[in-house]
């Protein structure tokens, strides 16, 4: 329903998105932000969307909407080229699906966490898990996923709980140092899980100890890959290659 526009930065509604921008605001409230039509349209057909804010012309059934001043817009995006439709979002809730799975560890940078969730549901990870990482619902990941956010289950959860308490998944580290590559391994489970690591120190040792199995990329002319693109090439491996 169309309401009066809004034209203060100091509206309610207004702060109420803007403190959405922070992480302990974010679990405060189990909501989260996303902005443009295209991001928008992908949580309200997951039926996550609690309000939505418009610049222009912007219609959903039933959601709570309101027209907002241009300059109230780029407030509530940050961004001066903005879509002009932003949206208070609730988190969503996942399902049990523990078939392939990535797990990071200490994974920092956006950009690299937005192209693994979008590598994960192309190539059939359907749950990712992360500790001491980047969250998921940074806006810039979300901007990043392109959609696919609203695609896989995301857990933040201590990597050797996880590890522990699955203990029917099988598990395998990338390490630089590992004797085997990935094209010699032989992926004959069901259940498959991969743990990736920091940017820069890769996967800590107490896990590469405590999974046992490793592996390394084989590259030329490089020392090591951007994690997001090293682990969108295993994924997609594993899922030509596993049962």
């Amino acid at each position: 329903m169309k309401k009066e526009m809004i034209e203060s930065k100091q509206n309610p509604l207004v702060k109420e998105a803007i403190k959405l921008k922070q992480k302990k605001y974010r679990l405060l409230n189990n909501s989260f932000l996303v902005e443009g039509e295209h991001l928008v349209k992908e949580a309200y057909d997951k039926g996550l969307i609690d309000k939505v804010f418009y610049v222009d012309d912007f219609k959903l059934k039933d959601v709570e909407a309101y027209l907002v001043s241009k300059e109230v817009m780029e407030v509530m995006t940050g961004v001066l080229s903005n879509q002009g439709v932003l949206a208070i979002c609730k988190y969503p809730e996942n399902t049990v699906d523990f078939n392939r799975v990535l797990l990071l560890d200490n994974l920092q940078d956006p950009g690299n966490m937005g192209t693994l969730i979008r590598s994960a549901v192309a190539f059939g990870f359907e749950t990712i898990v992360a500790e001491n990482s980047v969250d998921f619902f940074n806006e810039k990941v979300i901007r990043a996923t392109q959609g696919a956010i609203f695609k896989v289950n995301l857990i933040s959860d201590n990597l050797r709980d996880f590890i522990n308490q699955n203990r029917q998944i099988t598990f395998y580290t990338t390490d630089l140092k590992s004797n085997n590559r990935l094209e010699d391994l032989v992926l004959q489970d069901k259940l498959i899980g991969v743990i990736l690591g920091n940017e820069g120190s890769g996967v800590r040792q107490d896990l590469i100890d405590l999974v046992g199995k490793s592996f390394k990329l084989e590259i030329k002319n490089m020392e090591s890959l951007n994690v997001g693109v090293a682990g969108s090439i295993i994924m997609y491996e594993i899922s030509k290659r596993s049962v």
